[in-house]
């Protein structure tokens, strides 16, 4: 017995008694076509086993029926996490997903953007690097939701990055850490000023010496190179802009034999799945990271239905995500200070 013959509009058109045309509207411009022969095509299309050719019907809407997707960095497996989620809620949608990685490039955001709108109908761009004045000047006005980073007048979904430094400090506080060390990620990402801002002000209301080691890579190297900085600082706990560079951190410390957390505490952010298998597990502040794709992809969506950018006059939408403190093994009771190194810079009661 050979394969079933696919069905045609034409076969969907002549089950419902209706021109192909009709059948047209209906399943790509609903709203055109009256209820009871809307219901009556759908129903013959399901019966059928009709799938609607997705090039025709952006003939008909002028929609490709694709998102892009852009992010700075694939093999972190927080936007790998992001990746996920945005993927799941355009496929529930019937969208395809186009995905774009700069490779921590911010002249690689611009060209993408540029290349992507011309083949998607809307764009999530997540943790974008380049400067605001060139994110606006090559298409914000289109249906482009950020993603970790707020520009004003923008559509947005960011995570609450100040409280979860609050918890954070408050956290090793706490513990009896009276020093601690941040180790910062690119001076390009919103999220580490949103970071820094938050430290700084839980610092402050905590009374905790806060060590600014410097920006590093948001990869495992960055944390290897970091963490002599952080011994040689005096600090009792080293807090990393992500868990990547907290792993490359625990890596180096315990090359060199320093035991965590007895000697120093390590806390890291995004809590990605290997931040549990880690030994010790790591201690991190958790990023809702699928919920954020999905929540972007919605907002996107809801763009689309209004016909793109946010009409003039109209509230912006943004949506702001809760962080979480998962205190794990890399955390633990600050040492007695005749087990600490002494020297490093303070910047205590400061704000930068």
């Amino acid at each position: 017995m050979g394969d079933a013959v696919a069905a045609t509009i034409r076969d969907v058109a002549t089950a419902a008694g209706v021109s192909q045309s009709t059948v047209s509207r209906a399943l790509s411009i609903p709203e055109l076509v009256n209820p009871a022969t809307r219901a009556r095509v759908l129903a013959a299309a399901r019966q059928l086993g009709y799938q609607p050719n997705r090039a025709a019907r952006g003939l008909i809407t002028g929609r490709t029926g694709n998102l892009g997707l852009i992010v700075p960095d694939l093999s972190n497996p927080f936007f790998s996490s992001v990746v996920k989620g945005v993927q799941a809620a355009a496929r529930t949608s019937d969208y395809s997903l186009f995905i774009a990685d700069t490779d921590e490039e911010a002249s690689a955001e611009v060209e993408l953007l540029r290349a992507l709108t011309k083949q998607v109908d809307g764009i999530v761009l997540c943790s974008p690097r380049s400067p605001d004045t060139e994110l606006v000047e090559v298409g914000l006005d289109d249906a482009v939701v950020l993603m970790n980073r707020r520009i004003d007048g923008r559509p947005s979904v960011t995570v609450d990055n100040a409280d979860g430094m609050r918890q954070a400090v408050e956290h090793l506080a706490a513990l009896g850490h009276e020093r601690i060390a941040y180790v910062a990620g690119p001076r390009t990402s919103w999220s580490n000023g949103q970071r820094e801002q938050g430290l700084h002000q839980s610092a402050d209301a905590t009374g905790t010496d806060l060590v600014h080691l410097g920006h590093f890579p948001p990869q495992f190297e960055g944390g290897v190179a970091a963490a002599d900085l952080a011994l040689a600082s005096g600090a009792t706990a080293v807090i990393a802009y992500n868990d990547v560079v907290a792993l490359g951190l625990l890596s180096r410390l315990g090359m060199r034999g320093v035991p965590v957390p007895d000697q120093i505490s390590v806390l890291g952010c995004d809590d990605i799945g290997m931040s549990a298998m880690t030994h010790p597990a790591l201690t991190t502040v958790s990023i809702p990271k699928r919920e954020g794709g999905r929540a972007a992809v919605a907002m996107l969506l809801s763009l689309l239905r209004d016909g793109g950018a946010a009409a003039a006059g109209a509230s912006v939408p943004h949506r702001e995500l809760p962080t979480q403190l998962i205190v794990r093994a890399t955390t633990g009771v600050a040492p007695a200070p005749d087990r600490r190194t002494a020297g490093g810079h303070s910047t205590k009661g400061s704000t930068r």
